[in-house]
């Protein structure tokens, strides 16, 4: 089977208002189509399939069948296979299984160049329509109801179960906002780079980082964010194919080799996740949700690595700082319950042993919801071919993405390496 290769990428600039620039969903995919193929020194019609994803788009914009949108903006598309995806927060994730989709079609040599986009228009309603909007993607009428902020409400309560289980520390999770919003600062494309933070902005003062729900406050939180990050993924026999391009990690050479992934995708309603992996459940784990953790080892296992230890860095998603939290145990950093710890030494910072969100993450980034998993996949293919400017890892060769979907009803996990051997 064909490996596949991350030829090249594109992100737009989280910080951007696409409606107060008097633009929609349709400059955002012509944006992100162009830039990705211009990045990647491909041409459309080398493009032999083009996957979508987008979590909210009928919902915040009114337009849907957005697989149609990038030959509707970029004509050289006309006519090439398309589809689009939906998996609330790990959508691009899901068109990533776009990296599974177009692995799949790459591997069984069906196509050998294929355009991945996520792209997200979310900043058009005021922001409590917009957190109702997202309900969409919880039970809708089941963990919905008398709601204001489900997905704040969502991590508090998986904070809660940290708690109950093994005993949290609320300063640990405003370590994780003050980590993320900081590392955001050396980053050109993220959304938070020029707020003005202080030391009151991660503490408990109602003013400068308000609550907003249970234990968590305004920095807590990821925000609304438009904005669309996309990959071109090609086989062996494209780069064979391609002059210059037969060495991988060459000057016209890829980015990076995505070798191994997971993907597991579990009931919609959070309770009956907690339920399940605590004593006395049916499938009862060390952690708090065991499907997260197989969906981590089994990319372990497609890498044919060992675990963590042979990970140089981590895109997680830290939609909420929990989300953070529980992936640090889960990825295997500490062990269950022992989040703190890799907080507390220092572990997961850019010159830790195991940097965790270099470039500030969902909370510093931005999320614009379709758009993340591409985003990270993006960043982690930078990382380990050096060109993720001053978010950059040393020595970065091997990295791991964690992506979620609602409350980790869809989770996909992939591992990416150096386009050079190790």
């Amino acid at each position: 089977m064909s490996s596949t290769w991350i030829l090249g990428g594109y992100q737009s600039d989280f910080a951007r208002s696409l409606g107060r620039d008097g633009l929609g969903i349709s400059d955002l995919t012509q944006e992100i189509v162009e830039g990705t193929l211009e990045a990647a020194g491909v041409d459309a019609d080398e493009v032999d399939s083009v996957h979508v994803a987008n979590a909210f788009g009928q919902l915040y914009t009114g337009q849907g069948h957005l697989g149609a949108m990038p030959a509707s903006v970029v004509p050289e598309l006309w006519g090439v296979p398309a589809m689009s995806h939906e998996a609330a927060c790990a959508s691009s994730s899901i068109a990533v299984l776009a990296v599974l989709a177009a692995m799949a079609e790459i591997e069984a040599g069906r196509y050998d160049c294929v355009l991945v986009l996520g792209v997200e228009v979310e900043r058009t309603m005021p922001g409590a329509a917009a957190a109702r909007t997202q309900q969409a993607a919880a039970w809708v009428g089941h963990e919905t109801d008398g709601v204001d902020f489900i997905w704040p409400a969502t991590f508090d309560r998986i904070a809660d179960e940290y708690d109950r289980r093994f005993g949290l520390d609320d300063a640990h999770l405003r370590a994780i906002g003050e980590l993320n919003l900081t590392n955001a600062k050396d980053n050109p494309l993220a959304q938070t780079r020029d707020w003005r933070l202080n030391e009151r902005s991660f503490g408990t003062d109602d003013r400068s980082n308000p609550p907003v729900a249970g234990r968590l406050r305004r920095n807590d939180c990821t925000q609304i964010t438009d904005g669309g990050a996309g990959v071109v993924l090609v086989s062996d026999r494209w780069l064979a194919d391609r002059q210059g391009a037969a060495t991988p990690g060459g000057a016209s050479g890829p980015l990076g080799r995505i070798a191994g992934w997971g993907h597991t995708t579990v009931s919609l309603g959070l309770e009956a996740k907690l339920r399940r992996s605590a004593d006395g459940g049916a499938d009862p784990s060390p952690f708090v949700m065991g499907h997260v953790r197989r969906a981590i080892t089994d990319a372990h296992r497609r890498a044919r690595i060992a675990g963590i230890d042979d990970v140089d860095c981590v895109e997680t998603h830290d939609c909420m700082t929990p989300s953070e939290y529980l992936a640090i145990d889960h990825l295997g950093i500490t062990g269950p319950g022992e989040c703190w710890k890799a907080i507390e030494d220092g572990r997961i910072r850019r010159g830790g042993s195991i940097p965790v969100n270099p470039g500030g993450g969902l909370i510093g980034g931005g999320h614009p919801v379709g758009a993340t998993g591409v985003r990270m996949l993006f960043d982690v293919a930078k990382q380990v071919s050096g060109t993720a400017g001053e978010p950059q890892v040393d020595g970065a060769q091997r990295a791991q993405t964690l992506n979620i979907g609602g409350s980790t009803a869809t989770t996909v996990s992939f591992v990416v390496e150096s386009a050079v051997s190790r």
